[in-house]
């Protein structure tokens, strides 16, 4: 049928599952609160977003490096973010 680029699926569900992640972030900035974020669910996600860095970078795919690379650094500045304002109150 239709010959699509293999990886513009790849960086279709990247720009998506990345984007997922800035509205919570925006909301933690905005209210300078994150007690309805899962400390536990958070490190799990952050230590399996670094191993698809891991994974994508030994198979060479940009689409998951970049993806998971951005999504890795919006989490951990969240969990920055949860840990500095629970200490404040």
């Amino acid at each position: 049928m239709f010959n699509l680029n293999i990886d513009f699926f790849g960086y279709f569900a990247a720009i998506l599952t990345t984007l997922a992640f800035l509205p919570q972030l925006i909301k933690t900035l905005k209210t300078k609160k994150a007690d309805d974020v899962s400390l536990i669910t958070l490190i799990m996600f952050i230590t399996g977003v670094i191993s698809w860095i891991i994974y994508g970078y030994m198979i060479s795919s940009i689409p998951i490096l970049l993806a998971n690379t951005i999504t890795c650094i919006l989490n951990i500045l969240i969990l920055v973010f949860k840990i500095s304002y629970s200490k404040k109150y």
